[in-house]
């Protein structure tokens, strides 16, 4: 199993526009092989940054189906518009892969 996450620094204020683009996309993330499980983090807000601290959180069988995935025209689908809500974040979002541990 392999996990894969962004980190998203939301603008405060911009938090409900921020989950309902989620809310509303169409990721067809279950038409993906390998595709496990998504969910959307919500943090804590950091007043003096300006920010809500946001991850996207999804389990896959392999870190193989996850690049499969960036590669599909499914990914090119789901972020054909990112760069129209650049106001929304402080920066770019921050991927962290991690390899699950078997057996623990």
């Amino acid at each position: 199993m392999f996990i894969a996450m962004n980190r998203f620094k939301v603008t405060i204020g911009s938090e409900a526009e921020f989950e309902s683009v989620w809310r509303n996309r169409d990721s067809s993330l279950s038409e993906v092989p390998g595709f496990v499980e998504f969910r959307l983090l919500r943090g804590r807000e950091n007043a003096e940054e300006g920010y809500t601290l946001f991850s996207s959180h999804t389990i896959w069988r392999s870190e193989e189906d996850v690049l499969g995935w960036t590669k599909s025209e499914q990914f090119r689908a789901a972020h054909r518009n990112a760069g129209d809500r650049k106001t929304m974040y402080k920066g770019p979002p921050v991927f962290e892969g991690f390899q699950v541990v078997d057996g623990i």
